[in-house]
């Protein structure tokens, strides 16, 4: 039977009796160890424990992206300047985890401190595509992504700034799904951008993703920008939801964008077809925002970056490095400890946080901020939801991109929910060149389980999936 726990949904794992869940911790371990020396997507492995708890996700092995706490292993967010830091508590998502009896299997890896769109930008290292080992998995949650792919854990969370759980759910081929600003906890989370900041489901269907996503969400008297009584979580299933007479507003303007990959545009432009025969209402509307986002994302996100890494010297956290007098050490320890994406991050933000720039940019950044969310709220008014490609590109080799800029660039068909607090999930439609294309449907805040129960009507058009779940390529499916 142990093949066939790849095709079982997480609340049928749950379902097992204590004998098979037992098969199904070591089936999932043996394959972590199997596979992961050629991935890279796990930083840590732990053991399977002696005893498993009782609850809704009993038995159901999982992974953490490096930046989520979990008491006892280390969290290094992929970066030296943390690499023996060990965790002295639980997230609040771990801990729920934990209560419903879901065993946590490792950690994943990520580009450091989530800054980035490849997981090349890890200080251990890079995660491999599993469709194409000479390929990026899209980041920063690239080792969450791989590590479901490729059928090591039934699902995983990662965290989403700019797009971070959603761009390489995409470039895997499976569900990525960014909740509204609010609903889930972030309390245990290393911070990059405190008011970006979302953790999100990984997983291989839009039912795991609700699984996880009501498992893990609601108020938390730890984090105060966690919100209550907005969305019900006590449904043990999603609302029926119907595709004929849904109003979905595609981005004319994303459409247009001159670095968008032409048979990315040709596999979204087959699936606004297939929804248009199912009697949904397709409209094209300009948006006339997304030449602003990624300008206005990096400006916000690298300020409260520049704030959040502020902590790490060397002194409370980090490695040391033995210096004549203590701002010597301090410039020492940033240096060797991050990385050089972390340190440009840093750097940008500073300088727009600067008394003499901070009107200038960082305050018209938040303004323009505030425009892209009433612009994409009037449109979210007018229709259902929004329906765009996940990213412009196909997953590119190793060291194909060389500026920041078009590296930026990736995200900037997610950014948007991001700086709007809107939920936003990426699922897999049919590859292309035998590589995965996603596209990503936004829906108004708060609307997450009509955005779910959508999400899981669109699945049943694509051609990525077999048998309700997303496929595994073939490389990955026999240890």
């Amino acid at each position: 039977m142990k093949g066939d726990f790849l095709d079982l949904k997480i609340a049928e794992l749950s379902k097992l009796s204590t004998d098979e869940k037992r098969e199904v911790l070591s089936f999932f371990h043996e394959r972590i160890v199997a596979f992961n020396s050629e991935l890279n997507a796990f930083l840590e492995i732990l053991p399977i424990p002696d005893s498993l708890s009782s609850g809704s996700l009993s038995g159901v092995p999982y992974a953490l992206k490096d930046n989520i706490l979990a008491r006892g292993t280390r969290t290094t967010c992929a970066s030296n300047i943390l690499k023996s830091y060990l965790s002295p508590y639980d997230a609040t998502v771990t801990a729920r985890l934990k209560n419903t009896g879901a065993v946590l299997l490792g950690k994943t890896n990520l580009d450091e401190f989530a800054m980035g769109s490849s997981t090349e930008k890890s200080a251990f290292g890079p995660t491999k595509n599993p469709w194409d080992l000479s390929r990026i998995p899209g980041g920063s949650s690239g080792g969450s992504a791989a590590a479901v792919a490729a059928g090591l854990v039934p699902f995983a969370l990662g965290s989403d700034t700019g797009g971070s759980v959603r761009q390489p759910a995409a470039f895997c081929g499976v569900v990525g799904y960014k909740p509204s600003y609010g609903l889930v906890p972030r309390y245990g989370l290393v911070a990059f951008a405190s008011s970006l900041d979302q953790i999100g489901p990984l997983t291989r269907c839009v039912d795991d993703a609700f699984t996880v996503f009501k498992t893990i969400a609601g108020r938390d008297i730890n984090d105060a920008t966690t919100v209550n009584g907005k969305i019900d979580l006590r449904a043990k299933e999603l609302p029926k939801a119907d595709l004929k007479g849904l109003k979905i507003a595609i981005p004319s303007d994303a459409l247009d964008f001159e670095g968008l990959d032409e048979r990315v545009k040709s596999r979204f432009l087959e699936f606004i077809e297939r929804l248009a025969e199912k009697g949904a209402e397709v409209s094209f509307v300009e948006l006339g925002i997304l030449k602003y986002v990624v300008a206005t994302y990096y400006l916000i996100a690298p300020g409260e970056a520049s704030s959040n890494l502020s902590r790490y010297d060397g002194v409370r956290y980090g490695e040391r490095v033995e210096s004549e007098n203590y701002e010597e050490m301090i410039k020492k320890n940033r240096d060797t400890g991050f990385g050089d994406e972390v340190k440009r991050r840093i750097l940008l933000g500073t300088f727009t946080l600067s008394s003499a720039y901070y009107d200038a940019y960082y305050r018209r950044a938040l303004k323009i901020r505030k425009m892209i969310s009433n612009r994409i709220n009037e449109v979210l008014h007018e229709h259902d939801f929004i329906l765009n490609p996940t990213t412009p590109t196909l997953p590119g080799k190793f060291g194909e991109i060389g500026d920041p800029l078009s590296y930026y660039l990736m995200d900037i068909y997610t950014i948007p929910a991001n700086l709007a607090g809107t939920p936003a999930i990426s699922i897999p439609v049919d590859p292309v060149d035998g590589l995965p294309v996603g596209i990503q449907l936004m829906g108004r805040r708060y609307a997450d389980l009509e955005l779910l129960s959508t999400a899981k009507q669109m699945e049943k058009l694509s051609g990525a999936y077999n048998n309700g779940l997303a496929k595994i390529p073939e490389r990955w499916l026999h240890v």
